[in-house]
């Protein structure tokens, strides 16, 4: 009888199960929505919905920490984030056929608003661009061949 034991190991370990939850949540913000398994997904969205909180506070550190220092991620969701106008509930779970392979149950996980994405692309900024000036320079490595006879 397993007491006062909190979360779901999904059958991975501590970090397979933080890179799946930063996995799941990077799809999230970048489509809208995704189509995962029931057990993932009730799994998974406390952690996007407090990692939203945790954006609407201002917390821009443990938001960059949970992307993995993702610049480009972070800016849109901190964009996103801003949209919502409400304190909790950002997300919803719409039960869909189960899957055909093993009869999983799957669930589509989408933001309650609606989301619109800026015409204008400030991910650009975000971007390393090449310097321009001198080309780079290809190191090539002579070798010698012997003669067969």
């Amino acid at each position: 009888m397993k007491k006062r034991v909190f979360g779901r190991k999904l059958s991975r370990g501590g970090g397979a199960r933080k890179a799946l939850f930063a996995s799941l949540t990077r799809a999230l913000v970048i489509s809208g929505k995704i189509e995962t398994t029931k057990a993932k997904a009730k799994a998974f969205v406390p952690e996007a919905e407090r990692l939203v909180t945790l954006a609407k506070n201002g917390d821009s550190t443990r938001i960059s920490a949970f992307f993995g220092n993702d610049r480009k991620i972070t800016h849109d969701f901190t964009n996103l984030v801003r949209q919502f106008s409400r304190k909790s509930g950002f997300t919803r779970m719409v039960n869909l056929p189960n899957r055909v392979g093993d009869f999983a149950e799957m669930v589509r996980v989408e933001w309650v608003e609606n989301i619109v994405k800026s015409e204008k692309d400030d991910s650009k900024k975000l971007t390393k661009k090449p310097k321009e000036g001198k080309p780079e320079k290809v190191a090539v490595k002579e070798t010698k061949t012997k003669k067969v006879k």
